[in-house]
């Protein structure tokens, strides 16, 4: 005989019901002290360390045993002392000009040049004449020549310091320079050499007066005759006036025998 009534599908009678749920409560409550065993079993990670800000500018690792650089000091800039202690005296012989005519120097009684920028050539021959008594504060080059940053006429107390032309002077332009030059041709004896800036052989004092004015580049070129005491001619291109000769060659060697320097110009 069948029942009257069939459990019906999925359906778990209560009594079973209650038996898995208790199972399940106790195998939670037997991993809750092996999970809590792990968790203390683990060690803990390092700290993170505290970073500075970052700095401004790249990163750069410091160098072992590197010592730090200290600052470099500001550039001060000081006007140069004038030398005021004489170091040539004696009569003006005569004055010396450049290629362009300007005076820029004079000769002693004992053949000693003084040079003088051209820029106050003007000054120069009012103060002093030839005939007068000088001292001279200032320099010797290598060769011996005086660069004179103080002169003093000892017969009238007139002195002339070296000092930079005013800025707002109007200067000619480099093309012009050179439009007062005439042909010139000169010889004679050797009285001095005459030097560029840095020290080089760039031409030739005669006795009287006369300035032969060579490149150092073609200076060198004529060593044997660029000597006190040889006897030397030349053509170029200056000035003559009443303070002297000065020419720039074109052509330089011993009367007769010219060497053509350039060849845009002629002997």
């Amino acid at each position: 005989m069948f029942p009257t009534s069939l459990p019906r599908i999925g359906h778990i009678p209560r009594p079973a019901t209650r038996a898995v749920t208790g199972a399940v409560r106790m195998g939670l409550v037997a991993l809750m002290p092996l999970a809590s065993a792990c968790v203390a079993q683990t060690p803990p990670g390092p700290a993170a360390p505290d970073l500075p800000p970052a700095a401004a500018g790249p990163s750069e690792l410091p160098v072992p045993g590197a010592l730090p650089v200290a600052p470099a000091p500001p550039r001060t800039w000081l006007p140069s002392a004038i030398q005021t202690s004489p170091v040539a005296q004696g009569t003006v012989s005569r004055f010396v000009i450049n290629p362009e005519g300007d005076v820029d120097g004079f000769i002693l009684g004992d053949g000693s040049l003084v040079h003088f920028p051209p820029h106050l050539g003007t000054q120069l021959v009012a103060a002093v004449q030839p005939g007068d008594a000088v001292q001279v504060a200032g320099f010797r080059d290598g060769s011996g020549d005086v660069k004179a940053q103080q002169i003093v006429n000892q017969r009238t107390g007139q002195q002339l310091v070296d000092q930079p032309p005013p800025p707002d002077v109007p200067r000619p332009p480099p093309a012009l320079r050179g439009a007062g030059l005439v042909r010139l041709s000169v010889q004679g004896e050797v009285l001095r050499v005459t030097t560029a800036p840095r020290g080089e052989p760039d031409g030739v004092l005669l006795r009287d007066g006369t300035v032969v004015k060579l490149t150092p580049i073609v200076a060198q070129q004529f060593a044997n005759l660029l000597r006190p005491g040889a006897t030397v001619a030349a053509t170029g291109y200056g000035t003559r006036n009443r303070y002297g000769e000065a020419l720039q060659a074109t052509a330089f060697g011993t009367p007769g025998n010219l060497t053509r320097l350039y060849t845009t110009f002629p002997n």
